[in-house]
């Protein structure tokens, strides 16, 4: 006996289409809006019918008499006759009647009416959604340019279209600050790229250099690589800060400082720069401990690297009257200007070339041939990364300074309290 063979086919089933505006808002406001007006004109005839009915006895005439008519005493014809009662129940019967009859026809043309009233309605509703939509659509990744700027009375709708102008107006914001970054970067990379080519291809390209040439050449080409390594280490550094996913806990502020001073012990002490510490413990606060230690460290390598030889550069530790903690480096460097005490936390910004001259210029023969530029103060992205890791922490970032004796930069943060 032969199985039945089952064949299953692999054509979706077809549900039941409806009209594109069917699956509309504004189709189910309409709806919405029409069953309820709908319903509230139902409930007031019906009403009003059971007032009415209840108002007296309603029923056709059922009880008639036969009467006679006398004219001056003799018999003039005979009628049927009903009682007063019986006209009145007739009447309401008749009127409850014509009130069943208005009332359908009433209700036929409100449901109509509120069909298209509706439509009407969600239409006017729904026309600042359209707008909002609109714009979106136009929007592009590259242009984030277009807003809503919805008019109107302020309800929830025109809050959303003020909410998404916000939102598009932080993501422009925050665009154009990517591309600057990518653009400074791009430009700050082709530096020292360009300086490590330039030497390598006149030491090695070059028959009569001789070996002091090429290890000028070899100091340059590590100077500028260090340079690119540190640019590389701030732009991590930035994109892991604004990582959505990075946890606070409680950090002790005095041994992430401690732990960047270590850092920079051996850097120091080769520039002949000593680093003083006096961090008193328990200075709790919640935050990322490795961001905070980049940001001592930041303040540290600009501190090593602008100090003269001899100098001494005091990181301190303590609690202001106000409950926050803070922290300070203090180098004996060129100072900063007053005009560019703000100016030294934007990306790449670079002093002039006479606001303080560096140790440097003691090591120019040392640089002979080699193609490397001078360094301005504060180029990079250092300082404008401490801001960001502060700032990210509820605290904030000052400085002073005095032209040709030094600066020092100050860290305050909020303190970790027991409630928290």
């Amino acid at each position: 006996m032969k199985r039945p063979r089952i064949t299953l086919s692999s054509r979706p089933v077809k549900s039941p289409r409806f009209p594109g505006f069917t699956h509309t808002i504004r189709f189910r406001l309409t709806v919405l809006y029409s069953a309820l007006l709908f319903a509230l004109t139902s409930l007031v005839l019906g009403g009003v019918y059971f007032a009415v009915e209840r108002s007296g006895e309603a029923h056709p005439v059922t009880k008639q008499f036969t009467a006679q008519k006398y004219i001056d005493g003799r018999f003039a014809y005979e009628f049927q006759g009903v009682k007063v009662e019986e006209v009145e129940a007739a009447v309401n019967y008749e009127t409850l009647a014509n009130l069943r009859q208005v009332s359908f026809v009433v209700l036929g043309g409100v449901a109509v009416a509120s069909l298209g009233i509706g439509w009407i309605l969600s239409g006017r509703v729904l026309r600042p959604v359209r707008s909002i939509s609109r714009t979106a659509a136009d929007i592009q990744a590259t242009d984030l340019s277009q807003r809503i700027r919805l008019d109107g009375p302020r309800d929830e709708l025109r809050d959303l279209a003020d909410t998404v102008d916000s939102m598009l107006e932080r993501l422009d914001d925050a665009f154009d600050a990517q591309r600057r970054l990518i653009d400074d970067a791009s430009h700050e990379l082709r530096s020292p790229l360009a300086i490590i080519r330039a030497n390598l291809d006149a030491v090695l390209n070059a028959e009569e250099s001789d070996e002091e040439e090429r290890r000028a050449a070899v100091r340059v080409v590590d100077r500028a690589t260090i340079r690119m390594t540190r640019l590389v280490e701030d732009l991590l550094a930035t994109a892991r800060r604004q990582a959505p996913a990075l946890a606070d806990s409680d950090v002790d502020l005095s041994a992430a400082v401690a732990d960047a001073c270590e850092e920079f012990e051996l850097p120091a002490a080769e520039g002949d720069v000593v680093i003083r510490r006096r961090l008193p413990p328990g200075l709790m606060v919640i935050g990322d401990h490795d961001a905070l230690r980049r940001a001592v460290g930041n303040l540290l390598s600009n501190a090593v690297r602008l100090s003269p030889p001899g100098s001494v550069i005091t990181v301190t530790a303590g609690r202001d009257d106000d409950g926050r903690v803070r922290t300070s480096v203090t180098d004996e460097g060129p100072g900063i200007a007053d005009a560019d005490r703000e100016k030294v936390f934007d990306r790449f910004w670079r002093a002039s070339r006479d606001a303080g001259q560096r140790r440097e210029q003691g090591r120019s023969g040392e640089r002979g041939q080699s193609r490397e530029p001078g360094r301005d103060r504060h180029a990079g992205l250092g300082l404008a990364i401490v801001r960001q890791i502060i700032e990210s922490h509820g605290g904030e970032v000052r400085v002073t300074s005095t032209l040709g004796a030094g600066a020092t930069f100050t860290l305050r943060l909020p303190a970790r309290t027991d409630e928290e």
